[in-house]
């Protein structure tokens, strides 16, 4: 089971990654929010640890983040021990929160319940729409005409922006929600870059990518997937 646990404290990464690491957990680490949405985009993990107080990106905009296009559960271990922190951590998408300092058994008990809630849905979905398959577990888009199928080759970036898409079918999502889970704290207001790819995936998927039926416009808010779409 593989871990990514994100504190700007390296004491606590430390300890954390010899004591998960001895039961047998797989732990990846980071000490920024930054990097640890960096690397919930580059690897497929079965639980987030997160602390909130962190530099460069905060954890709350970590978690806002993560749940635009990921269900991974997420565990706030934060010294912050309002309720109104704890209340604001769970409304953003949190699934558990445990206030510093904690005893490592029952870190291990909220590991084990939170991972035994996903287990029943670790399969990736395949979407379909039009001629197009998506298969979020291969990360590989098909096109079928007739009998004869052909891979389409996305980009990484234009792979993010679908699978962030796809993951949320006839959901608006925002384009600085989208901007951040693909760029992380980079991400500005300039949404030129964004609108390069989405338009580069049109091209690729889209049977008309000047009258887009499937990934859709939603002007000056963000972009849609619409898998039934008849029409823009």
């Amino acid at each position: 089971m593989k871990l990514l646990i994100a504190d700007d404290d390296p004491q606590i990464l430390r300890a954390l990654r010899i004591t998960l690491g001895a039961r047998g957990y797989v732990v990846v680490t980071a000490q920024d929010g930054e990097a640890a949405l960096q690397a919930a985009i580059d690897h497929t993990f079965d639980l987030v640890i997160l602390d909130l107080g962190m530099p460069r990106l905060d954890g709350l905009a970590v978690i806002d983040a993560l749940r635009g296009w990921s269900s991974v559960p997420v565990l706030v271990v934060s010294g912050r021990s309002g309720s109104g922190d704890k209340v604001e951590a769970l409304d953003r998408g949190a699934d558990d929160y445990v206030t510093k300092p904690f005893s490592i058994d029952e870190l291990l008990a909220r590991i084990r319940a939170l991972t035994r809630r996903s287990a029943g849905s670790d399969d990736e979905p395949v979407i379909v729409f039009g001629p197009i398959t998506v298969d979020l577990s291969a990360k590989r888009v098909v096109r079928t005409a007739g009998a004869v199928s052909e891979p389409i080759r996305l980009t990484p970036t234009e792979w993010l922006i679908l699978e962030v898409l796809v993951r949320n079918p006839g959901k608006l999502v925002g384009k600085q929600v989208l901007s951040t889970a693909i760029w992380g704290a980079h991400a500005t207001s300039d949404t030129g870059y964004l609108r390069l790819y989405v338009g580069q995936l049109r091209k690729k998927l889209e049977p008309d990518p000047s009258k887009p039926r499937y990934l859709l416009t939603e002007a000056g808010m963000g972009y849609r997937f619409e898998p039934g779409a008849a029409s823009e």
